[in-house]
Order: C-alpha cells, then structure tokens, then sequence
C-alpha cells in the first residue's frame, strides 16, 4: 500500500464569482480518493500576472495528505478544473475561472513537460508563498528554501487578505 505524502495546491480564480469558485474547488480536493484535506489557507484578493487586462484573482492554498501518486494528483486536479468548467485550451497568463497548480509533492524534484516540482514559479509569487506560508510557514521546498523566508523575501505588494 503507498505511503501518505503532504502535498500542497495552489487555488486561483478571477472569473465568475471566484471566492465561490475556489471555495467550490477545495471542496473536489477534499472528495478525492486516496486523499485528505488537511488544511486550507485564508482566501486573498491579488492582482493579475502578465499583460492581459482582467479582473483581480482570488487565491488559497490548500494542504493535502494524499496516498496517490504526484502524476495521478495532477490528473485529479486537471479532472477538478474541468469539472468546474475550465477550457482545456486557455490563454497563458489569461482570465481562468480556476487555475490549481500542484506546488510541491512530498520531498519529489521533478522537470518535466507536463510536471515540474517543486512549481517553480513559487519563489516569485506572493499569491503563493503568503497563503502556503499561513498554513506551512517551516516546509522546506526542496531547491528552493522554508516558505517562511521565501515569503519573507516579497513584499505584499497588490496583496489583500480576504
């Protein structure tokens, strides 16, 4: 039988009511087989990525113990994100009505074209690294450094605790 890992997801949404969307998605997380909702992160407002005019984002993160392994976790979350109506073809940096990045999975590196763990747009994302860091503040993102520090290094520039 596999073991229990931490794993930790990033939620994000700036379309068609998106406090209810996240809301909605952390309650998929927390059907998933082989899978426990540990814990759940304060929503917070934050402004769009990139150059695409778009409403604000609502963001969390959310702390899984699952049994699944992180490739069959990604296919869950992408199966969530469909079921909430996200288009499989989408605009990089675009208006989404979710977005769930797996962030880290475990102590697992990986790079690769469809996974890369740790996420690693983590040590750039206040978005990320305020909400994780309420809820792991001393997890050690393998490569890249305690959540803690990391957060401590951005400013909350464009920041907003919901």
């Amino acid at each position: 039988m596999a073991l229990w890992r931490p794993a930790y997801v990033g939620l994000g949404s700036n379309l068609d009511d998106p406090r209810a969307q996240v809301n909605a998605a952390c309650a998929h997380l927390a059907r998933l087989p082989l899978t426990c909702l540990v814990l759940a992160s304060p929503l917070y407002g934050s402004r769009p990525l990139g150059p695409i005019a778009q409403p604000d984002f609502v963001n969390a993160v959310a702390g899984l113990l699952t049994r699944l392994e992180s490739q069959a976790l990604l296919a869950e979350l992408q199966a969530i994100e469909a079921a909430l109506g996200r288009p499989p073809q989408h605009e990089r940096w675009g208006p989404r009505i979710i977005d769930l990045d797996l962030l880290c999975y475990a102590r697992e590196r990986r790079s690769g074209p469809r996974l890369t763990l740790p996420h690693p747009g983590i040590p750039e994302r206040n978005f990320v690294l305020y909400p994780l860091a309420d809820i792991a503040p001393d997890l050690d993102l393998p490569g890249l450094g305690r959540v803690a520090e990391l957060a401590g290094r951005l400013p909350a520039e464009g920041l907003t605790r919901l």
